[in-house]
């Protein structure tokens, strides 16, 4: 499993949101370059950028500082937040991003997304799917968590035809930003449901136990950004985790 650091941008700057929500928003002081250096160093070559504003509102007024963080060299962006068109997601990839996010759109209008995928190649494309625990199954939210789709997660990848996804991101929305552990069950659903895709979990992970249980499920990776910004997991608990991590001395 490999772990992905994500940086969550709004108005410029690194931020967490706790369960979705704008009105909770936590500042971090190190500007996003820095970010993206340090956690280079630590190992990671790949990281998950999020434009917030773009995921609420459909404009991404953080474009121009997405193109300056995928100039780093060594590591590889997978880069979501109000990509809605075809035109958006040729100029990322244009720019640098190696796998583009595709979140509301993916569940309002499936048959355009299934067209972009078979047009980039499902190597280029990751569609996200923000879920609430509803009594029964996992419910669909959009536009930066705010609207209720009314469709289950499982409905979600069944209005694409078989063979035409590959990466697929799950975050449970009452998890994120809360360290309260990633919902597990979920992510063992799914696999057993779709075991052909590659799942990457997301929400509440707190710890190195808590990659390790993702692991053991055999998710293909783990989306974190609290956890690693704020450094609560020691660096020797995330080299296994971190393929290009340099070795103890």
């Amino acid at each position: 499993m490999l772990l992905i650091p994500s940086i969550d941008l709004r108005n410029g700057l690194c931020v967490r949101l706790r369960e979705g929500d704008f009105a909770t928003e936590t500042r971090y002081h190190l500007a996003p370059p820095a970010v993206v250096r340090r956690y280079h160093a630590l190992g990671a070559r790949w990281l998950h950028i999020v434009d917030l504003d773009g995921a609420r509102d459909g404009v991404t007024i953080n474009m121009p500082i997405i193109e300056s963080l995928v100039r780093h060299p060594g590591v590889s962006f997978q880069v979501g937040g109000g990509v809605r068109s075809a035109a958006v997601i040729e100029r990322l990839l244009s720019m640098g991003v190696a796998r583009v996010v595709i979140g509301s759109v993916a569940i309002e209008n499936p048959a355009e997304v299934a067209t972009w995928l078979k047009g980039f190649g499902k190597e280029r494309i990751c569609l996200a799917f923000d879920v609430r625990m509803g009594v029964h199954q996992p419910e669909v939210h959009t536009h930066g968590w705010t609207r209720n789709s009314v469709l289950t997660l499982w409905g979600a990848i069944n209005a694409y035809p078989p063979g035409s996804l590959k990466h697929v991101l799950s975050t449970d929305i009452a998890r994120d930003g809360t360290l309260r552990g990633p919902n597990l069950a979920l992510y063992r659903c799914a696999l057993n449901l779709f075991p052909h895709l590659a799942w990457q979990a997301s929400g509440g992970i707190r710890n190195a136990t808590d990659l390790g249980a993702l692991a053991r499920l055999n998710v293909s990776a783990a989306v974190t950004g609290k956890a690693l910004i704020e450094e609560r997991i020691p660096l020797k608990e995330l080299r296994p985790f971190l393929p290009a991590a340099l070795s103890p001395a």
